[in-house]
């Protein structure tokens, strides 16, 4: 109803949000796989860290028994106590080789591959100086 003698207002129109339903569904969800997308790659990255620690210490320790067994201290040759070394602890010998001065040097390369590639480690050990 209106007043006599007063003005008449128009009607207030809506702004017309059809185009926008939905907007913010799919911003959360793009958002989200960001996230998910992030912490898969953080994970790879901690494992493929992980796994490369585990082969060089693997190495570590294959070098330092093939060393010990090379000066004569531990019995055996000193390549096979390298790779029997390298297989308890998870990994196997890429390559072994004895240097002067009774050193060695292993290569190894752990069992299990991670989606990223083999964890190698590289390690060389002899006598102190």
């Amino acid at each position: 109803m209106s007043q006599p003698g007063g003005r008449r207002t128009p009607p207030v129109e809506q702004p017309d949000t059809s185009a926008e339903c939905g907007a913010g569904t799919v911003l959360a969800l793009g958002l989200g796989l960001l996230v998910v997308l992030a912490a898969v790659l953080i994970a790879l990255l901690a494992q493929s860290a992980a796994m490369a620690s585990r082969a060089a210490a693997a190495a570590d320790l294959a070098a330092l028994a093939a060393a010990d067994a090379a000066r004569g201290i531990a019995p055996g040759e000193p390549c096979a106590v390298a790779v029997d070394v390298a297989h308890r602890n998870g990994a196997r010998v890429l390559s072994c080789a004895e240097g002067a001065g009774h050193t060695v040097q292993v290569r190894t390369e752990l069992a299990v591959r991670t989606p990223m590639g083999a964890a190698t480690g590289l390690a060389r050990a002899g006598p102190p100086p």
